[in-house]
């Protein structure tokens, strides 16, 4: 029978990445939340900007899911059931813009 300590709730580096890792990963996030501010103030807009503020967003989706979520190592099940969820949410929102357009 196998037991469980409190070591064996603390996951090594490997698993969930090193704290340096994580500082530039949110050094970035901050960064792209810093651009997103940035195009809203200065009152871009039209598909492109659309666009260019979508991936800023899918990315900072996928670093959160992956890295904050430590779902990089999990089974693939995990990060692609959460990946596919965002993916899904993006698809709608842009279809509900690009018919916005169209109206």
């Amino acid at each position: 029978m196998q037991t469980r300590d409190s070591s064996a709730h603390a996951l090594p580096h490997s698993d969930h990445g090193t704290p340096l890792r994580a500082t530039v990963i949110w050094v970035v996030l901050i960064a792209a939340t810093i651009v997103t501010w940035s195009v809203g103030e200065s009152g871009a807009s039209g598909p492109a900007i659309v666009g260019l503020l979508f991936a800023i967003a899918f990315g900072k989706g996928a670093m959160i899911i992956l890295d904050y979520m430590a779902l990089r190592r999990a089974p693939l099940m995990w990060p692609l059931l959460a990946l596919g969820w965002m993916t899904l949410v993006c698809a709608l929102i842009g279809i509900a813009y690009w018919k916005g357009l169209a109206a």
